[in-house]
């Protein structure tokens, strides 16, 4: 990230105490290990050798905005803030559009192994940035929850100026939890479908898991008064951020997809989503993918049934 961005955990600093001070030291190394952990995540997309082929895979996407004629866009969302987005347009003029959402850590250049796929199927492509990432001007990390709303308000944007098109939604990992919940929400008719790539079940879940895997110490003393905090500070406790939730609500057709060897936002949330969509819904299980790698890892699985699926609703 270009400025450093105050993960949602982190804002547990606001409060004193010696119970709450042990609580803000552990939260701070979770957060740490969660960043070390995208970190390794990525090194591993990008191994020693340049000429692996899952390396030249990723540095085609990487390198794939800096090769298109590109506009830098900035509105204002509900609340007036400044959301900031790149947009690439088609080859040809075409109703159909992308909203392609990053992960944790990362940014939306970093989508460019995804969104260069549908621009060669004639889409026009928006990658917006999160919340305390990149080029966002939001100094804290809202794991999706209010970057949904953000993602309803860039729908309407590209509604309001461009009229009747048709929308897709693809988001990895936090992008896929915040695409998800977006789908909870009243959409317009012109959001055709959604793609959830390794999305957790909801934030509680998230940082459940990170917490017994980094530390093997139980959660909930840790989570309990760090949930406190955010319903505080920010609006909303990490069980109401919840992706399961929302599903529960959508009417957007989603492809859920999980690489089977992912540890980070373990395989089993697949089904914890999947499940609880009331939408009309398909699921693909990528084999030998860990986390965010599963286009990387089997390229043909991945595209060839996510085209599929969403040609059933973009016309």
């Amino acid at each position: 990230m270009k400025k450093s961005a105050k993960v949602l955990l982190g804002t547990a600093c606001a409060f004193t105490g010696v119970g709450v001070a042990m609580n803000i030291g552990v939260l701070s190394r979770v957060s740490k290990k969660i960043s070390d952990k995208m970190k390794e995540i990525e090194e591993k997309k990008n191994p020693t050798d340049p000429n692996a082929p899952v390396a030249l895979l990723e540095a085609e996407g990487n390198a794939w905005l800096d090769t298109q004629e590109y506009e830098h866009i900035v509105i204002k969302n509900r609340k007036n803030e400044p959301l900031h987005s790149y947009v690439v347009k088609a080859k040809e003029p075409s109703d159909k559009w992308l909203i392609c959402v990053h992960g944790y850590t990362s940014e939306p250049k970093r989508m460019g192994s995804y969104a260069l796929h549908y621009h060669d199927k004639g889409y026009n492509i928006l990658l917006p940035a999160l919340r305390g990432h990149n080029i966002s001007e939001q100094n804290h990390i809202t794991m999706g929850w209010l970057d949904r709303l953000d993602i309803v308000d860039w729908i309407k944007y590209i509604i309001n100026i461009y009229g009747d098109v048709q929308i897709v939604l693809h988001g990895v990992s936090m992008g896929a939890a915040t695409v998800m919940m977006t789908t909870g929400e009243d959409l317009p008719e012109n959001v055709k479908c959604c793609v959830a790539d390794c999305g957790y079940s909801s934030v509680w879940d998230e940082f459940k898991n990170e917490i017994k895997q980094t530390y093997h110490t139980p959660p909930l003393p840790v989570l309990i008064p760090s949930t406190i905090v955010s319903k505080v500070f920010h609006g909303f406790g990490f069980k109401e951020a919840s992706c399961v939730n929302q599903l529960k609500k959508s009417k957007t057709p989603t492809l859920f997809i999980h690489g089977e060897e992912d540890l980070f936002v373990p395989y089993r949330m697949l089904d914890l989503n999947y499940n609880a969509a009331a939408c009309e819904k398909e699921k693909l299980s990528i084999p030998d993918a860990e986390h965010a790698n599963s286009h990387l890892v089997h390229p043909e699985l991945y595209w060839s049934n996510t085209f599929r699926f969403i040609d059933k609703y973009v016309k």
